[in-house]
């Protein structure tokens, strides 16, 4: 038996063709389930569950911007990790109370850091001149306004994929510890701030090892210890453990968990869970992958070099990661009839090509699946995060509408906006139509 968000997943596609929502006039279309944000939230709440263990979860708002989705997470006790002044008003915009956000950030501005401290919001210094920027604000507002903390980068190793690892030697995060001298100025930094009560770190996320993310959590609790033990009290209460659980995008199966990372930190990092330390949490990714899918109308099929192209509307203006690292960003895909009915036509190997104008554009490559005809459907699982945040303008290609979804126990599927699909006159507002003739007379020669 199918699991029941594939089922859900199956029911909301089959409804968004019959009602329009994805076809020859609406070519790509995203859709998160509602119930499945709401199941995710739930199962990371679980699984931090600790006696005596205060735990703030937040989640990672360039994984999903999206104003609702915030909202929804935000009911379910989930508040927002920011990395810049846009994050922060969609954050406020969705009415994430300020002490469940914080403020990431690894090139904020004086003014974002004034605007944060000002309003309760914790910051996690990234350095040691933004921390001299916090002091100055501190100074000015003076002490207790908000939350304070660094980040460290313990230097504990890459993952599989570079670019998702941020505790490498030579990451761009935080303060590196093992450089020499750091971990001395990292304790003199808290002895001199008594005001400074927070610790923060992250070690990646996809291509990232749970042993690695455990064993980076590790190294800033023994910093925590060390600098509590050097001023004689519990400066710091609270400990950011960042986020980053991989997702699995083989198969609908949920592995790793937030339970088997949960485990796994208490049997590393055991004085964590003891009560004296406020964890918090910035998971994104794990979130809403699974939550989400996209949605594309095949325009074509064709042939070329004996290989079958099916040509739809889903390629790097949505699929940024996949089109261009397919290797580290592999998605599947499902092959639809018009009605967003399964194929069951003879399986063929063929690649899935995208609306963009470069040969590259492939969102799958030498792929067994039923063969598609012009008017089918593929779905692109797994793409509840990041692939609905993080468009590529590529082509002026306007962004897809979202949309969330429920299905009742009767099988009934109903929908709710979440994101407007962009118009063309949008894109061309976007690309400086206003601004049409204003080159046009710029010159640096005088007037004759």
């Amino acid at each position: 038996m199918a699991p029941e968000s594939v089922v859900r997943r199956e029911a909301a596609l089959r409804a968004a063709a019959a009602r329009g929502l994805v076809g020859a006039q609406a070519p790509v279309l995203g859709l998160l389930d509602v119930d499945g944000i709401r199941g995710v939230a739930r199962e990371l709440r679980e699984a931090f569950a600790f006696d005596g263990v205060a735990v703030q979860h937040t989640f990672a708002v360039k994984a999903a911007s999206l104003v609702p989705v915030l909202a929804l997470l935000n009911e379910e006790g989930i508040g927002a990790e920011v990395a810049s002044a846009g994050e922060l008003a969609l954050a406020r915009a969705a009415g994430v109370p300020a002490e469940r956000i914080v403020f990431d950030s690894p090139a904020k501005t004086m003014d974002e850091l004034r605007d944060a401290l000002a309003h309760g919001i914790a910051v996690n210094a990234d350095n040691a001149q933004e921390l001299d920027r916090v002091d100055a604000v501190v100074a000015d507002l003076g002490v207790g306004r908000a939350p304070v903390g660094l980040r460290v980068n313990p230097q504990v190793g890459s993952g599989s994929i570079g670019a998702m690892s941020t505790a490498t030697a030579t990451s761009k995060f935080g303060v590196a510890l093992r450089d020499e001298g750091a971990e001395q100025w990292v304790l003199d930094a808290y002895r001199l701030r008594p005001w400074m009560t927070r610790l923060h770190t992250h070690t990646g996320s996809q291509g990232v090892a749970l042993e690695l993310m455990a064993e980076g959590v590790r190294a800033a609790y023994e910093l925590a210890e060390k600098i509590n033990a050097q001023v004689g009290r519990q400066q710091i209460d609270t400990l950011d453990i960042g986020g980053g659980l991989p997702v699995n995008f083989a198969s609908d199966e949920v592995t790793p968990t937030f339970a088997q990372y949960a485990r796994l930190l208490r049997e590393t990092v055991p004085g964590l869970f003891d009560g004296r330390y406020t964890l918090v949490t910035e998971f994104g990714r794990s979130l809403l992958a699974k939550q989400g899918l996209i949605v594309a109308h095949v325009e074509y099929t064709k042939t070329s070099g004996g290989r079958r192209i099916a040509v739809t509307h889903a390629g790097a203006q949505v699929a940024t990661r996949t089109v261009f690292v397919p290797e580290s960003w592999p998605l599947r895909v499902g092959a639809y009839d018009p009605a967003g009915r399964p194929r069951a036509t003879e399986p063929l190997v063929q690649d899935v090509a995208g609306p963009c104008c470069f040969a590259g554009d492939l969102v799958a490559r030498e792929r067994e699946l039923p063969e598609l005809a012009p008017g089918d459907l593929v779905a692109l699982y797994d793409t509840g995060a990041y692939y609905f945040s993080t468009h590529f303008h590529y082509n002026s290609l306007p962004r897809p509408a979202v949309y969330g979804y429920v299905m009742s126990d009767a099988g009934v599927v109903k929908f709710a906006p979440v994101r407007p699909a962009q118009t063309v006159a949008e894109v061309v507002a976007e690309s400086g139509a206003a601004q049409a003739g204003s080159l046009l007379g710029l010159t640096d020669r005088p007037s004759s």
